[in-house]
């Protein structure tokens, strides 16, 4: 007779991020995915990085409270850029995409990604924010309306990604290059290993 295997803890994730579901998912998680619906503009910080945080936990703290993730490990992330001291999410409407591309030309930002994860089960919490500095190349203005007009920086935090359209104009990064994506899988590990989950447990 085989022996019974255990059931990996149910997984939530609290974003509607494709980016963050794919990263977990190439990690060998399988989360569900409930959107939080959160209203990022009902919180402020001093700092991007506490802003990232902030969110990150105001985000996992909603779906933990919901009666589909009961029993579940909850993650919730956030993301924002920070240049000038300034905490930058999605631009707003494409004018302020192409400001945004043209001040950020030949610079670098800091991304700060929030992490909260809730145990459901134990109504424990941990949340961390992982930093990633980010060197931006110089695309030409001809380069700038293109990728504007592509859609694409109107859904993700500071108007670029690294796995997608803008990955030509991303010159460099220092630091996890997941994180810049939507999650740090290395925090994630350190995170859950604070609750006393190993992430290889979770494998599907």
């Amino acid at each position: 007779m085989a022996p019974m295997t255990a059931e990996p803890r149910a997984l939530v994730l609290a974003s509607a991020s494709p980016a963050r579901l794919n990263l977990l998912r190439q990690a060998g998680l399988a989360p569900h995915v409930i959107v939080s619906h959160f209203d990022e503009d009902t919180r402020n910080a001093d700092t991007p990085a506490e802003l990232a945080l902030a969110l990150a936990e105001a985000k996992a703290a909603v779906v933990a409270a919901l009666e589909e993730a009961a029993g579940a490990l909850v993650i919730g992330c956030d993301s924002v850029l920070e240049l000038d001291g300034e905490a930058l999410g999605k631009p707003a409407d494409p004018e302020e995409a192409t400001a945004r591309w043209k001040s950020m030309r030949g610079r670098a930002g800091v991304l700060r990604t929030g992490h909260c994860v809730i145990d459901t089960a134990s109504g424990r919490r941990v949340s961390a924010t992982a930093s990633t500095t980010v060197r931006f190349g110089e695309p030409t203005d001809a380069e700038v309306a293109a990728y504007v007009a592509s859609g694409e920086p109107l859904h993700v935090a500071g108007a670029f990604t690294l796995d997608g359209l803008s990955a030509p104009f991303i010159d460099g990064i220092d630091g996890d290059p997941g994180n810049v994506i939507g999650l740090s899988l290395p925090l994630l590990r350190s995170l859950l290993g604070e609750l006393g989950v190993s992430i290889t447990d979770l494998w599907a």
